[in-house]
C-alpha cells in the first residue's frame, strides 16, 4: 500500500495542479499533445519495437523515415497514437468496462491483425510472457469481469493502489493474443483521466523495475513495486504540468546543477525519486529555472 507521506505528496501536487489549471486547459492540451509521440515510443519500446523516438515522431507526422521500417511498426505507432488521443475525451464520458477495453483493442490492432482485433483470446489461443503462461482462454471473460468488478466496486482503497492492482491483474490475465501491454498502459491513463489526474508515461528506461513488479505480484502477491512505479510516473507528470502552468523557464537538469553548483549524481537521484520537481522530455531531465533546493 502507498504510504501516508507519498499520499500527502500526491494530494499536495494535485491541489497545486487544480489551482493552477483554471483557465489554462488549452496549455494542458498542448502539453498532452506534445507528449503523444513520447508515450507511443515508450509503450512500443517496452514491447521491443525497434523504432527510435525520432522515427516515431516522423511516422506520426507522416514524414519519411530514413531506414526501412516494417509496415507493422508503422501501424503500431499510428494506431497507438489514435488510441491515446481517443481516450482523452472518451474517459470523461464513460467508466472503464468490457466494451471500452475491446473497442480500444480493436483500434490498436486493426490493420495489423484484423483476425484478433477487438476480441479476447478464444479456445486454443494460449500466450506467455517470459516464463509466465497467461490464464487459459476459457477463463478470460470471467476473470476480466471480476477484475472490473473489483476495481469499480472498491471505494476504500487508495486510487494508486487500485490502479496498480488492476494493471497487475489485467496483465496476468493477458486477455488478448497481442497488444496486452499497450492496452494495459492505456487503461492506466484512462483511469487517471476519469478522476482528474494527468496521463503518465511508463518508460522503457524503467522497464526493469516495471517487469519486476509483475514478478513480485506473481511470486508473492506483492503490489508495492507496481504502486511505486505508478506513483513516480504520476509525480513526474504532475511536476511537469505544474512547471508549465507556472510559466517557469524550463532548463535541463544539468544546466540547473551547474548554475546552482549542485552535485550532479545527487540531483539525478533526487529527480529519479521525485524529491525535486524534475521531469523528462524526450528522455532528458528538465526542471523550472526558478527552483531552488
Amino acid at each position: 500500500m502507498t504510504t501516508k507521506p507519498l499520499k500527502d505528496k500526491i494530494k499536495e501536487l494535485k491541489k497545486e495542479f487544480d489551482t493552477l489549471r483554471k483557465n489554462k486547459e488549452s496549455l494542458l492540451n498542448i502539453v498532452d499533445e506534445a507528449e503523444i509521440s513520447e508515450s507511443v515510443y515508450n509503450s512500443n519500446a517496452i514491447e521491443n519495437s525497434t523504432l527510435t523516438l525520432k522515427e516515431t515522431e516522423k511516422i506520426l507526422l507522416d514524414m519519411e523515415v530514413s531506414r526501412d521500417v516494417s509496415l507493422r511498426e508503422v501501424y503500431e505507432a499510428k494506431n497507438l497514437a489514435r488510441v491515446i488521443e481517443y481516450i482523452r475525451n472518451k474517459s470523461q464520458e464513460v467508466d472503464i468496462d468490457r466494451e471500452i477495453i475491446l473497442f480500444l483493442h480493436n483500434m490498436l490492432i486493426i490493420g495489423i491483425d484484423d483476425n484478433i482485433a477487438g476480441r479476447f483470446r478464444k479456445k486454443g489461443e494460449y500466450v506467455r510472457v517470459g516464463t509466465h503462461i497467461a490464464s487459459a482462454p476459457e477463463k478470460v471473460e470471467s476473470m476480466i469481469k471480476s477484475t472490473l468488478l473489483e476495481y469499480t466496486s472498491d471505494f476504500s482503497a487508495y486510487f494508486i493502489d487500485k490502479i496498480a492492482k488492476f494493471h497487475l491483474d489485467f496483465e496476468t490475465i493477458h486477455p488478448f493474443c497481442d497488444g496486452n501491454g499497450r492496452i494495459g498502459r492505456v487503461l492506466i491513463n484512462y483511469q487517471f483521466l476519469r478522476i482528474g489526474f494527468p496521463v503518465i508515461i511508463i518508460r522503457d528506461k524503467n522497464k526493469k523495475e516495471y517487469y519486476k513488479a509483475f514478478k513480485d505480484y506473481r511470486d508473492s502477491r506483492n503490489t508495492k513495486t507496481m504502486e511505486k512505479v505508478i506513483f513516480l510516473a504520476l509525480a513526474e507528470s504532475l511536476h511537469k504540468r505544474i512547471t508549465y502552468l507556472k510559466g517557469d523557464k524550463i532548463i535541463t537538469l544539468s544546466e540547473h546543477t551547474k548554475k546552482y553548483k549542485k552535485s550532479a549524481p545527487a540531483m539525478l537521484n533526487s529527480a529519479r525519486r521525485q524529491n525535486i520537481p524534475a521531469f523528462r522530455e524526450r528522455g532528458v531531465w528538465k526542471i523550472g529555472e526558478n527552483f531552488k533546493n
